[in-house]
């Protein structure tokens, strides 16, 4: 008797809520053990479907980077396997690419926006007293123009520079940091490796890449430069020009531009018809779009393993409303009885099913915060975790419990006061 009319609010009619909510935090108490196997299905599907989902935002986030990082027009090309009786030598083995090869593709403006060969080396950087050990990269003066990367003073070395092989570099903010301490480094001597390179600009501040690296600690000589005294290339190559980078127009389908590439250096590097090529090129929007697709079947894959969770749980909801109706049988007549209405007992037990997919939410959402965090660690996946997943994912468990708490509902508020006052 009491618990009816602290159900009911008889001067209007209806049915207060607050009060419904005690009872169902009581009933959920009273039952703590069978409530928490209840709601395991959807703490375990509210779980998977946040892990799943942060890997896939933070997957996409990576994916925008190295897009950012790489340009969707950006085309790589290294040299390939060379082949001897029929057998490969392995990657890098093919005759190298030369300034030559860069220059010839230039030479197609109407298709190649920038075009530059890179040799890149570890190496110990001394100014002043005091030294840092990064990497130096030597490159042609089209390099930045692909790579997208401005000056924050200073300036860019010219074509003549490269020519010429100019004793002059470009560094960037770590570099600029460590060695000269904030002080303008613009007009200074440092020695990369052995060689006195004198600095001329200071490369803006691009941060870590998608995967750690620090693309700031970088400097940038001549290629020339590079060959002559820091890193020596081909030993039977005078010219070598290490790695290509080539910039499409970004108008133009990177694809077919692409296969116009690979044929003119077929055509250069005289390799018949039918040939193994002795290049690869890297498409690094193919890349990209590939390895995105691969970690989108992974998320559909734990999206439907969560999904499968979620009716699972949604179904033991419903089974445990079913047991509690018919456990509560002569209450539910009882208080039909007395005056309260269909909707009254309806949206009782509604109000029960919603409380457990709520606390089911919660809980599944600190598992999946904990499980996303793990897999980021143990994996290495890139996670991203917004506000709006973590809401949807608790209003998806209570729209679950809803949906699967709404036939037990309706079967309670259609009991007949006198059967179910008869009820045993």
């Amino acid at each position: 008797m009491n618990t009816t009319r602290e159900t009911l609010d008889l001067e209007t009619g209806g049915v207060n809520l607050n009060a419904s909510l005690r009872i169902a935090v009581r009933a959920i108490r009273t039952n703590a053990v069978r409530s928490l196997l209840t709601m395991l299905g959807i703490v375990i599907g509210i779980g998977a479907a946040i892990v799943s989902v942060s890997i896939s935002q933070g997957a996409g986030e990576q994916l925008k980077q190295q897009i950012a990082a790489f340009g969707t027009h950006t085309l790589q090309v290294r040299p390939g396997a060379s082949f001897f009786g029929g057998r490969s030598r392995g990657a890098g083995s093919a005759r190298p690419l030369t300034d030559r090869d860069v220059q010839a593709i230039r030479e197609n403006s109407d298709w190649v926006e920038a075009a530059s060969g890179l040799i890149q080396s570890n190496v110990t950087l001394v100014a002043d007293g005091r030294n840092w050990s990064s990497t130096a990269q030597g490159i042609d003066a089209d390099y930045p123009v692909i790579q997208d990367w401005s000056m924050t003073s200073g300036r860019m070395f010219e074509s003549g520079e490269v020519r010429s092989a100019a004793k002059v570099a470009v560094i960037g903010q770590t570099v600029a940091n460590e060695l000269f301490g904030g002080a303008d480094p613009i007009g200074s001597r440092i020695r990369v490796g052995r060689t006195p390179v004198t600095v001329i600009g200071v490369l803006e501040e691009k941060g870590a890449s998608s995967w750690g690296q620090d693309q700031d600690d970088v400097v940038w000589v001549p290629i020339t430069t590079m060959r002559r005294g820091i890193s020596r290339g081909s030993t039977t190559v005078p010219d070598d020009a290490g790695r290509l980078y080539i910039k499409i127009w970004d108008d133009l389908d990177v694809l077919e531009a692409q296969q116009v590439l690979e044929e003119q250096l077929r055509i250069r590097r005289d390799l018949q018809p039918g040939a193994e090529d002795d290049f690869a090129v890297i498409n690094f929007a193919e890349f990209i779009r590939a390895r995105n697709e691969t970690e989108a079947l992974l998320g559909f894959l734990l999206a439907a393993f969560s999904a499968t969770s979620l009716i699972v749980g949604g179904i033991g909801i419903m089974n445990i409303m079913l047991v509690s109706v018919t456990e509560r049988t002569r209450e539910i007549g009882l208080r039909l009885a007395i005056g309260a209405r269909q909707r009254d007992v309806l949206t009782q037990f509604l109000v029960e099913a919603t409380v457990l997919g709520l606390l089911g939410g919660v809980l599944g959402m600190l598992l999946g915060v904990g499980g996303a965090h793990l897999a980021s660690h143990l994996g290495e996946f890139p996670i991203l975790i917004g506000p709006s997943t973590l809401v949807g994912a608790v209003l998806i468990a209570c729209v679950i419990a809803i949906f699967f708490g709404y036939y037990p509902a309706r079967r309670a508020s259609r009991l007949e006061p006198i059967e179910a006052l008869r009820f045993e």
